[in-house]
């Protein structure tokens, strides 16, 4: 009886395995590549059909503000009177939540406009400042960090003059592996 359970457990759970890490590995790899973590996540809505159409929304958490930590400030490069904006949201796609994101930014580098989607609306980060061809700097990756994270990634967006105005810390969700 024993051997007829693990050749149906290895028959079953093992190639899922096998196809999570697939996908883990496809995401991360999605992440490295990819100037935008929001396109990344609209194509994977897409190709997984989470949601017709595959619109990513950022939904706002509630959470008190994290202020910035020396360390965040410095590699923001802010100076020290300096405004840092928080932004935590939740990005959605229909009823997924696909990752959860705390994101430190330099108000006065954006544009008005930009800083008043931000503050109004449900867009997600990297729509809203898209129009500074930024370019997305990975600073840490960790597969599998907490309950419910399949992979942290923490990065700096730098604006095409060279100029950081952004740290993300982004934890996706076991949503991205597929049902």
């Amino acid at each position: 009886m024993k051997r007829g359970l693990v050749f149906v457990f290895c028959l079953f759970v093992l190639p899922a395995r096998a196809s999570e890490a697939g996908a883990l590995q496809r995401l991360r790899a999605d992440l490295l590549g990819k100037q935008s973590a929001t396109q990344v996540l609209t194509h994977w809505c897409a190709d997984l059909g989470l949601a017709q159409p595959p619109v990513i929304k950022a939904v706002r958490a509630h959470d008190a503000p994290k202020p910035a930590s020396r360390e965040i400030r410095r590699q923001l490069g802010a100076g020290a009177g300096e405004t840092i904006g928080y932004r935590k949201v939740r990005l959605m796609c229909g009823s997924h939540v696909l990752s959860q994101a705390d994101n430190w930014y330099r108000p006065g580098k954006l544009t008005a406009a930009m800083n008043q989607q931000l503050d109004g609306s449900d867009t997600p980060f990297g729509a809203v400042v898209r129009a500074l061809d930024f370019r997305r700097k990975t600073l840490a990756l960790r597969e599998h960090p907490h309950p419910g994270t399949i992979l942290e990634v923490k990065a700096l967006l730098v604006s095409a003059a060279g100029t950081p105005f952004s740290l993300v810390v982004e934890d996706y969700q076991r949503d991205l592996l597929g049902r």
